[in-house]
């Protein structure tokens, strides 16, 4: 799932996009934006998002004010265009499973 947020650049917009993962951890949603590692949470899907839309834009504002943001968005593969921060493109996703000895497993 694909997510848009709009910043604010001197007194213009701009475009981020990032994926969102959202899951459910007991009665909470959580959305996780993957290619930031910010997450957030929420009652609904709806809710998680919009929480998570807020929380990387939190993220951003604090890295720029920082100094920051360029490093952060380059290493995590982002590119920068006049009107929109384009992230890396995912090929897929996908659920794996791997066999741990036994040491691993609590009994």
């Amino acid at each position: 799932m694909g997510a848009m947020l709009r910043l604010k650049v001197l007194n213009q917009t701009m475009e981020i996009e990032f994926t969102a993962r959202i899951f459910k951890e007991g009665r909470t949603f959580v959305a996780h934006a993957l290619e930031l590692d910010v997450s957030s949470c929420g009652g609904s899907k709806a809710k998680a998002l919009r929480s998570l839309k807020e929380a990387v834009r939190l993220f951003l504002d604090e890295a720029e004010r920082m100094g920051t943001l360029e490093r952060i968005l380059t290493e995590a593969g982002y590119s920068r265009t006049k009107r929109k921060i384009a992230g890396p493109k995912f090929l897929g996703v996908r659920r794996v499973s791997l066999a741990l000895p036994l040491t691993h497993a609590e009994v």
